[in-house]
């Protein structure tokens, strides 16, 4: 495919907001998980017996007046994070480049605003009506998020919000290509966002995916996941003829395991082909790839899988590991954090290893590795798996 350029990008998670502050807790291996302390929804109900890796000062972030109408945890975090790392002043340019309307906004997300309408079925009227600070339709809806990010920007392109589970905002950098590829855009603002609510943290219980201690990413001993909350953005651009950009999003692979709502493929075939898919697409062979951040969800079943799909394409030299220990998973809002932190090991040299991992699993291969290291790469991949075998590889490239 033709590469695009990344002018901009960045992250906001619970190791802190922007670029600076995910580097320097990835750098210190300082983990911005705590134990579960959101507010229940109900009165007198006790918070899920878990750890979650949350945003500070979310709550006290309010949205500029004229936004008030999109006002919910989950748009307060999107308009946090358009906030940082020069996204507004990148999106800018090329609005002025192209015009807005040659600007596409595809965002990704699991559950939206669905914080919002939790709040609002907890307060019923007594006509059996949501309250009316939250009676606003636009709210409650899946597209919630692309729909405001559009009104935050001012961009007038496509607006699309992908909801693949935990592959949303990888997915969205492939249809940001495909978009740009097939001429209905010149640009794109690609991103996630996904907040911690009821729906999120009991759900992941229901399906027993849930650890009560900080998440342990291909140990052993790993008994499951620790739930993030993060937003993020990177702006893509067509390059000029002969133009070479210091980043770029080079490769991109999709797949369907099509065998299970939430297990995957036993043999890793979906993660395999996606895998193989971006890496054709970047016209590259595996062992160009210098730094691979896994999916590594922490789940007996998905790391299992991913680790066997990882041996079969790798050379054991590949340095791979799960930042998830870090952040938390952040679902919808995987795909991009994990992108910016493959984008800054491109940029700084700083591959991150697996952090609260100590006794690997007997069916990791070389290519899993606790340790972090330090080497200058040219190419880091980062795979996002979903509910349904929803699974993106993407391939990004240094200059």
């Amino acid at each position: 495919m033709p590469p695009l350029a990344v002018r901009a990008y960045t992250a906001t998670t619970a190791l802190g907001r922007g670029l600076e502050a995910q580097a320097q807790a990835l750098r210190e291996r300082r983990s911005g998980l705590r134990r579960n302390d959101l507010a229940p929804l109900a009165p007198g109900e006790a918070p899920l017996d878990c750890w979650i890796g949350r945003v500070d000062g979310l709550e006290d972030a309010a949205l500029p007046a004229h936004l008030a109408p999109w006002e919910c945890r989950n748009n307060r975090l999107a308009w946090l994070s358009l906030q940082a790392d020069g996204i507004q002043a990148a999106i800018a340019e090329v609005a002025a480049r192209h015009g807005a309307e040659r600007v596409a906004v595809i965002i990704g997300t699991s559950t939206s605003s669905i914080g919002a309408t939790e709040e609002a079925y907890a307060d019923l009227d007594g006509d059996g009506r949501f309250p009316a600070g939250l009676a606003r339709p636009g709210l409650h809806t899946p597209h919630s998020l692309g729909a405001f990010v559009a009104a935050a920007t001012g961009l007038r392109g496509p607006c699309v919000t992908v909801a693949t589970a935990c592959s949303s905002s990888a997915k969205v950098f492939a249809q940001a290509a495909r978009l740009i590829g097939a001429g209905l855009a010149d640009a794109a603002l690609v991103g996630g966002v996904d907040t911690l609510c009821g729906s999120v943290l009991f759900g992941f219980n229901s399906l027993q995916l849930v650890s009560t201690a900080p998440c342990r990413p291909f140990d052993a001993d790993r008994d499951g996941l620790s739930l993030g909350e993060a937003g993020g953005f990177a702006v893509l651009e067509r390059l000029d003829a002969g133009e070479t950009a210091p980043l770029r999003l080079c490769g991109y692979g999709e797949s369907s395991d099509a065998h299970h709502m939430s297990s995957p493929h036993p043999q890793g075939l979906g993660a395999r082909l996606a895998m193989a898919d971006a890496l054709a697409r970047a016209g590259i062979g595996a062992d160009r790839v210098g730094y691979l951040n896994l999916h590594g969800t922490a789940t007996p079943a998905n790391d299992s899988i991913e680790a066997l799909a990882v041996a079969a394409l790798f050379p054991p030299s590949l340095h791979a590991g799960s930042t998830k220990g870090w952040t938390g998973h952040t679902l919808g809002a995987a795909g991009i954090v994990e992108s910016a932190i493959a984008l800054l090991a491109l940029e700084r040299g700083h591959l991150p290893g697996t952090l609260n991992s100590a006794t690997p699993d007997p069916g990791n291969g070389p290519q899993i590795r606790f340790d972090d290291a330090r080497t200058e790469i040219a190419y880091a991949m980062n795979n996002s798996f979903g509910f349904g075998g929803n699974n993106c590889s993407l391939v990004f490239a240094r200059a």
